[in-house]
Formats: structure tokens, C-alpha cells, sequence
């Protein structure tokens, strides 16, 4: 599962490494925060979980969340 991080499609997929780095820690952190698997977890690490939900397409990137504006 960690060797298809060594191939470019899903940096690419996604449009490049900041964005996959950051959906990878965004959807890791919602799998800890109780969010349910989207595929068979299996005997799969976290990580890998999240990178196959990637592949699948199951998530994506999404628009960046903003900050509230301060008054």
C-alpha cells in the first residue's frame, strides 16, 4: 500500500504533495476523532487506510476552510 506513494498518480491526482499531505492528516485526523472507514479496514494501519480511500477516490480535496473574520 506504501509503495504506491512512491508513484506520482496520486500526488497528481490530488495536485501535488502539499495538497495530499494535507488530506492525508485531514481525514487521519477524523479516523481519530471516531469517523467510521470508508472501505474494509482489514489489516490495514490508518495510514493505509487513508491512502486507499485516496486511490478509490472515496475523498477529496475539498475548498480550504477560512477563519472567521475578526471584527
Amino acid at each position: 500500500m506504501i509503495e504506491s506513494l512512491k508513484h506520482e498518480h496520486l500526488i497528481d491526482k490530488i495536485g501535488g504533495r502539499f495538497k495530499f499531505t494535507a488530506l492525508v492528516q485531514k481525514r487521519w485526523r477524523e479516523l481519530l476523532m471516531g469517523a467510521r472507514p470508508m472501505v474494509e479496514q482489514g489489516k490495514m494501519t490508518p495510514l493505509e487506510l487513508v491512502i486507499r480511500e485516496i486511490e478509490l477516490g472515496l475523498i477529496e480535496v475539498g475548498e480550504p476552510e477560512t477563519a472567521p473574520e475578526r471584527e
